[in-house]
């Protein structure tokens, strides 16, 4: 089967054949740069660039960027291969302008074209081999991540959307024990290094034998999505003083899910209550929810675990205490003498869910230490997310962020879960793409700060015009030609353009920031547009490690 034909597959398909065909030994990080910054670290991103810088076109609000000239260098000669890279590239754009617009097909056969050429440039010589090859590798990689998403960036969603836990049910349920089980499971715990104490009871063996059967897909599940989050959520609890082992409680408790909710209104990766998750500084607003944030909601559920570790002295029991409050684990140790588990347990004084509750944190414990034992070492675990932090002086849409990223409204979504609807509160941490941060913070200050929860960003693609532009967010050629003070009602391929959306609903209440922060300043090239400056306000940016 020849490239050409490979092509016609699915993009996820295509990822896969190009990367074991084409890319083997060059596997470098995406990079994206807007056409108005000058040359600098390049992010990690799904965008892929022109061969050729495009023509600047001069816009008021582009003009606080350091200007870097290259006069003096001295172009490279061309080649038959860079001109089809160069057309592959505009192919690509186009596609995700089509994407953008959920017109999937045509973003498809776009996206094939866009392939196809870098596959033929390859016959062709580029005079960069190696520009060649990192190209080749950000625009699969590019297709395959829009194709993941399944929505491109005007992707609107106005509400959050939950999901149930997957395991809330099986908390009232009992399974029985397979006795071929015993001898095997109890061999497996002594040979077994383990910060939390493992025993094993006909309970942890029913649901070791429900978990190897029935429940296997439910297991498998929430393993694979814990690795977006397993780096994190294993840097905090040891950072906290709590056994690694606890973080199986997030997938008792949702799955890995960050928008998981329980019948009890509980919510997040930890499933707090809203008083609960105040306690510990999950804040919740008409816009935001910290319980859905994977990070806060880990520091805050691993305080909580060492706090309750500290008045009960026994992790059954504050693993308990986590599931049906202090207060009841309290009220039944004093009411029977016994400050274990399983002795509550068996005089039913816990409630049902809780007295299932360790058992099952038991069991995915002993059988992912266990994981050749339960045919486990094949679960594909998904990527950590890798991001940095920056937080904003105003609200601030994520499909602006979106636009000035070059990603999926869908995948800046996935990055803030805490986000209820599209749009941040003033001094909110808004998670980014790892790489994104420097640069969103100069280009947000190209937009007035009372204008970013509804304005937005377009990358001008072959044969667009103002009007066809205008037309896509209903608006006329002459508010966009006096949003970015153009002195000619022209779009330049590969410009940036401010879109003056207007606001479809209302805008977060500012509030004040906590702390203040070093502000972002740039000096002003000369450019052809008029000279009225644009307002600004300075965009902290706090940079996390890699999660």
């Amino acid at each position: 089967m020849d490239y050409r034909t490979k092509t016609l597959f699915s993009f996820s398909a295509l990822a896969v054949a190009v990367f074991g065909t084409v890319s083997c030994g060059y596997n470098q990080q995406t990079r994206f740069q807007m056409s108005f910054l000058p040359p600098a670290p390049r992010p990690a991103a799904f965008s892929v660039e022109l061969a050729e810088p495009p023509v600047l076109q001069p816009n008021i609000y582009l003009q606080d960027l350091p200007f870097l000239s290259t006069a003096n260098l001295a172009p490279p000669r061309r080649t038959r291969g860079d001109s089809l890279v160069q057309q592959a590239d505009q192919a690509f754009q186009r596609g995700k302008r089509f994407y953008q617009s959920n017109d999937l097909l045509a973003a498809r056969t776009e996206f094939n074209r866009a392939i196809d050429l870098m596959l033929d440039a390859s016959d062709q010589i580029p005079s960069d081999r190696q520009d060649y090859e990192r190209r080749l590798d950000e625009m699969i990689e590019a297709v395959h991540r829009f194709d993941l998403a399944g929505l491109g960036a005007s992707r609107d969603i106005q509400e959050a959307r939950f999901e149930k836990a997957p395991l809330e049910d099986i908390l009232q349920m009992t399974f029985p024990v397979d006795p071929k089980l015993k001898d095997k499971v109890r061999d497996q715990v002594m040979a077994t290094v383990s910060q939390l104490p493992l025993e094993v009871t006909d309970p942890v063996l029913g649901y070791i034998h429900f978990f190897d059967g029935r429940g296997r897909k439910t297991l498998q599940a929430g393993m694979q999505r814990s690795g977006r989050y397993r780096p994190m959520v294993q840097r905090i609890l040891d950072e906290e003083g709590v056994p690694q082992e606890l973080i199986h409680l997030a997938q008792a408790e949702s799955g890995f899910i960050p928008r998981a909710v329980s019948r009890k209104a509980a919510g997040g990766m930890w499933q707090f209550l809203t008083w609960r998750g105040q306690q510990y500084g999950l804040a919740q607003t008409r816009y935001t929810d910290d319980r859905m944030d994977p990070e806060k909601a880990t520091r805050a559920a691993a305080r909580h675990l060492h706090d309750l570790f500290n008045e009960f002295g026994d992790w059954y029991l504050a693993i308990a205490a986590y599931n049906c409050g202090p207060g009841v684990v309290e009220r039944a140790v004093e009411r029977t003498g016994y400050a274990d588990f399983w002795e509550l347990r068996n005089r039913g004084v816990l409630p049902i869910e809780t007295t299932n509750y360790v058992p099952i944190i038991l069991a995915m414990t002993i059988m992912e230490k266990n994981a050749e034992e339960y045919g486990l070492v094949g679960v594909s675990m998904d990527a950590p997310l890798d991001y940095e932090t920056i937080e904003t002086t105003s609200p601030v849409s994520l499909a602006l962020l979106a636009d000035l990223a070059d990603v999926p409204l869908s995948e800046l979504l996935e990055l803030n879960p805490a986000v209820l609807k599209t749009m941040t509160p003033e001094g909110y941490g808004v998670h980014v793409p790892k790489g994104t941060g420097t640069q969103l913070m100069a280009m947000l200050q190209l937009i007035p700060p009372e204008r970013r929860a509804s304005w937005r960003i377009h990358r001008v693609s072959p044969g667009e015009t103002l009007a066809s532009i205008g037309k896509e967010y209903g608006l006329t050629a002459a508010s966009i030609v006096a949003a970015n003070r153009l002195e000619t009602p022209e779009a330049v391929e590969g410009d940036r353009l401010i879109i003056p959306v207007v606001p479809r609903a209302e805008v977060p209440a500012r509030r004040p920031l906590t702390h203040t922060s070093a502000t972002v300043n740039h000096r002003r090239p000369a450019a052809r547009r008029a000279a009225t400056p644009a307002p600004k306000a300075p965009v902290v940016l706090t940079r996390t490690a890699s999660r």
